[in-house]
């Protein structure tokens, strides 16, 4: 019961307390620039909710049993950045030839996915938070994952909001002076306060 109780809390951590990008602010390049269609922003959500699981199920094994035992954690970064990137052009690939028309919506969004920080420091958190000796590796794999699943869906409701926020904003008679990236900065502050009402929820 305190196994499944953990996975549930880490979860609801990921996508409330600890939300990457309206807690943390990581990722908010593709937050501001994927969030203008509801559609857009789930296809980019779905593509970094896979990238982040499938690189923390390569990277955790990677950092315990191959940059901890031969002393090299300081090559962590770079290792990690490599591993992401290869996994983004295997998103790649697949959506350009499977779903087009997401594709070409992502643009040039997609491969930034690769660069992205909320990708990279969930990858770099998750391993320090259940890579310590305290947890053994079948048990800290498996928080782990799901850690980031649920930092993943973070960035999915994240991205679905501000969709629905700037969606609105287009029927709203905004002053000249801060239409464009002004106001979109101001209601992104304005949803990323609103997210400071789940501190200590979880």
């Amino acid at each position: 019961m305190t196994f499944v109780k953990t996975i549930v809390t880490v979860i609801l951590a990921g996508i409330l307390t600890d939300n990457y990008v309206l807690s943390k602010f990581l990722g908010i390049c593709p937050f501001l620039g994927v969030s203008k269609k509801l559609d857009t922003a789930m296809g980019m959500s779905a593509a970094v909710i896979f990238v982040m699981v499938l690189a923390t199920a390569v990277t955790y094994p990677i950092q315990r049993f191959v940059l901890e035992q031969l002393g090299l954690e300081y090559l962590q970064t770079v290792v990690f950045i490599l591993i992401i990137a290869a996994l983004v052009q295997l998103v790649e690939i697949v959506l350009k030839k499977h779903m087009p028309a997401l594709h070409a919506s992502l643009g040039v969004y997609l491969p930034l996915i690769t660069t992205n920080c909320a990708v990279l420091g969930c990858t770099i958190l998750v391993t320090e938070d259940f890579g310590s000796a305290s947890y053994g590796f079948g048990e800290g794999y498996c928080y782990a994952l799901f850690c980031a699943f649920g930092s993943g869906l973070g960035f999915l409701v994240a991205m679905a909001i501000f969709a629905g926020v700037r969606k609105r904003m287009e029927l709203c008679d905004i002053p000249e002076t801060l239409q464009g990236l002004p106001i979109t900065l101001i209601a992104a502050s304005l949803v990323a306060m609103s997210f400071l009402g789940f501190a200590g929820v979880v």
